[in-house]
């Protein structure tokens, strides 16, 4: 056996350490927000103990507790599926549908209230999170409803902004609302139920 092939059969198998450093570093800031703790709060010292790994290996990976958080808090979204582009519809509840498995999480939901509630306090990396986080999205959901205006799927008088808060913000209020008296448990077909719901008043005539 050679040099080189016996270096291989040593190395151990299995995620290499510094993915598994950085998972383990990922997870502990999110793990550390889910449990109450503020912006204010969070450091990397505790990050760094939670996470069973010296200050040096976050900061190798990281120059500043903000771009940890706003990297942490990125990974909490679901990417968006691939868009078919067959109609507007299709995508539109394929959209809802991520919005809707990433609002059920009650780990997610906790940890980006408590990023985005320290607005006032942390205003710049507030604003950070929300362009790593949430614009994306906006800018996705903005696009897929000018395409359906353009191929006369939509309504050419279309309000725009009005027409993303009511498709989002009617999938959020059902998530907020489930186990309260009279909503009971959000259905598995929340996001096909809304979209055609809507699409009702949406849709060109």
């Amino acid at each position: 056996m050679t040099t080189t092939d016996e270096t291989q059969a040593a190395r151990p198998a299995g995620r290499p350490r510094s993915a598994r450093a950085e998972k383990a570093i990922i997870d502990a800031t999110l793990d550390l927000m889910g449990e109450g703790m503020s912006l204010a709060e969070l450091s990397i010292e505790a990050i760094a103990a939670r996470a069973g790994v010296g200050k040096t290996t976050i900061y190798r990976r990281w120059s500043s507790k903000e771009d940890l958080v706003v990297d942490a808090l990125t990974k909490l979204k679901s990417p968006l599926p691939e868009m078919g582009g067959r109609s507007v519809r299709e995508d539109l509840i394929a959209y809802l549908e991520v919005v809707r498995r990433d609002a059920c999480d009650a780990r997610s939901r906790c940890v980006l209230n408590i990023a985005m509630n320290d607005a006032e306090r942390h205003p710049r990396l507030v604003e950070r999170i929300r362009q790593a986080t949430i614009e994306p999205r906006r800018v996705a959901i903005s696009a897929l409803l000018q395409r359906g205006i353009a191929t006369g799927e939509l309504r050419a008088d279309l309000d725009l902004p009005i027409a993303m808060a009511t498709l989002v913000g009617t999938v959020m209020w059902y998530v907020r609302s489930a186990g309260l008296d009279g909503v009971g448990e959000l259905p598995e077909d929340a996001a096909e139920r809304i979209v055609d719901q809507l699409l009702a008043g949406l849709a060109s005539r």
